[in-house]
């Protein structure tokens, strides 16, 4: 049953990999974030609108390893909607979950992002997986432009 689950976890990741979403330039975003990961490379810029304390549009461009597309891709897909609390919210459950911090995440709030849960067997690949959401966790707070995971 864990090698079915394993196999579906591994599909989702490819998916969002090979085909990402919300993969595009945004025209006059609220927010623009570039974050790095100098350990393998991976680089991305993300883009927000932010309404009525709530993000109507996320979206991303920049390369990187199947994980850290993967993770950007589902992360905007999950945060389009949500306040900047509840985005908020979201990080610091992820965050738990990929370095192993937590053991009770929430699953049904975590929904799809439980697909790289797997990561926490792998502390070299923690930081491609959370790249995304620290560049998010800057966007929310507005204080930066750039950041690095080193």
């Amino acid at each position: 049953m864990f090698d079915d689950l394993r196999d579906l976890y591994q599909e989702v990741i490819f998916d969002h990999n090979r085909n990402p979403r919300n993969f595009r330039v945004m025209e006059n975003p609220d927010r623009e974030v570039e974050g790095f990961n100098p350990l393998c490379g991976d680089r991305l810029t993300l883009f927000l609108k932010i309404q009525n304390n709530a993000i109507s549009d996320a979206s991303f461009q920049g390369s990187g390893c199947a994980i850290s597309t993967a993770s950007v891709s589902l992360m905007t897909e999950i945060v389009k909607g949500k306040t900047k609390n509840e985005a908020e919210e979201l990080f610091q459950q992820f965050h738990a979950m990929t370095t192993g911090k937590d053991d009770q995440i929430d699953l049904k709030a975590i929904g799809k992002l439980a697909v790289l849960a797997g990561v926490r067997e792998y502390p070299a690949r923690v930081k491609c997986a959370t790249l995304a959401w620290h560049t998010l966790d800057a966007a929310l707070k507005n204080k930066e432009k750039s950041i690095s995971t080193e």
